[in-house]
């Protein structure tokens, strides 16, 4: 086997400025595409920093004790965000999940959320606000959260093996305090909860049956989602990807499973029903099953850098327009300008090559711009 290389990149550096049309486009939240898929989902990174170093996302080789983490000063504020996201939403975005890096180590988080809380959709209805987070801090902030607004979160939990979890986070961080904040969230009302476990083949694909095992009839959705090949530091290699089919398999042979229709348009998670009624398990199979087709959602980084895809190579700065003397229409009209020719597939195109292939440019990082 060759040795592992990883590359010193800094991918926040690969934007452009994001113009002010000539030509004003108003928001009338029918906002489409290219392929003519609507804007639908914004996930907001608020924080580049993470208190765990999971080999597939901030390995320990890059994000040491001398990596250089954004400025506090480069940060979006909250009212910033908030004011980018109702030009979001009156595009016709409906959900927002807030992210990172681990976004409950961003101080007062719950003043944003309560911000955006308040923000309304071009119907009139209240937002479906989510957070993802890996569960360190979620048992101390949990009330907060749901007083703030927060109606749901997902917890990143990669295996109930206390030896395999501490290997993953690389922090040595127990597993059962994860635990203890799912069960926090839970009885404040934060749910339904879901657990997103990465399964890596070799490392943790054995806690497969054991997670579905510990979540089934919890009330917790479990989501198994493929290895993938985000950024360039996580050393990916097809070989390590474990199909979701494989995964439905082994669960199906102890746990007897139905499929569940799509719960939503743009949905990521392929839904799966336990036979017996105790609940459901899903699976996202970004590299063996490619759901570009009707992908709905953007990316804002935590320094108001626009992504249109979590493989994408280049991010749009927004953050002068914010910042400088921009109308919220002059905002709305840049953000229409990117979104409006957008013809990003990246999985499916990488399903298309060979095995152990990947198509296009360097790849931003998913500590940078969150799941």
């Amino acid at each position: 086997m060759s040795e592992r290389v990883i590359p010193l990149i800094d991918q926040r550096l690969q934007t452009r400025a994001v113009p002010i049309p000539a030509q004003a486009i108003a928001a009338t939240g029918q906002l489409r595409d290219a392929r003519g898929r609507a804007l639908r989902d914004l996930r907001i990174s608020v924080t580049d920093r993470c208190n765990f170093r999971c080999s597939y996302c901030m390995p320990k080789e890059i994000f040491d004790k001398d990596y250089q983490y954004l400025p506090h000063s480069a940060l979006l504020t909250f009212e910033e965000i908030t004011r980018v996201a109702k030009v979001f939403v009156a595009h016709g975005v409906q959900k927002l999940r807030l992210t990172g890096g681990e976004p409950l180590l961003r101080k007062h988080l719950e003043i944003l959320i309560e911000q955006l809380a308040a923000l309304r959709t071009v119907d009139g209805a209240p937002l479906d606000i989510t957070l993802t987070t890996n569960g360190s801090l979620l048992r101390r902030k949990a009330q907060a959260l749901k007083d703030a607004g927060l109606q749901r979160v997902t917890v990143s939990l990669d295996g109930l093996d206390d030896a395999v979890f501490r290997a993953m986070n690389d922090v040595d961080f127990p597993v059962a305090d994860v635990l203890d904040g799912i069960a926090a969230a839970q009885a404040v009302g934060l749910g339904p909860i879901k657990v997103n476990m990465v399964v890596k083949r070799g490392t943790n694909d054995d806690q497969i049956l054991p997670m579905a095992r510990h979540f089934k009839g919890s009330g917790v959705v479990l989501r198994f989602i493929e290895y993938m090949d985000v950024g360039a530091t996580n050393g990916w290699r097809m070989d390590e990807v474990l199909p979701s089919a494989k995964v439905i398999e082994r669960i199906h042979r102890e746990m007897p499973l139905v499929p569940l229709e799509q719960a939503a348009e743009g949905e990521t998670a392929q839904r799966w029903a336990y036979a017996d009624g105790s609940g459901e398990i899903g699976v996202i199979s970004s590299v063996t099953q490619a759901f570009c087709s009707d992908c709905n959602r953007a990316r804002l980084s935590t320094e108001g850098q626009l992504y249109l895809c979590l493989f994408a190579s280049e991010g749009h700065d927004l953050r002068h327009l914010i910042r400088g003397d921009a109308s919220d229409e002059d905002l709305a009209s840049a953000i229409a300008s990117v979104w409006q020719p957008r013809a990003d597939r990246y999985s499916e195109l990488r399903a298309s090559l060979p095995p152990d292939s990947t198509p296009g440019k360097r790849r931003v990082e998913m500590s940078y711009i969150g799941g």
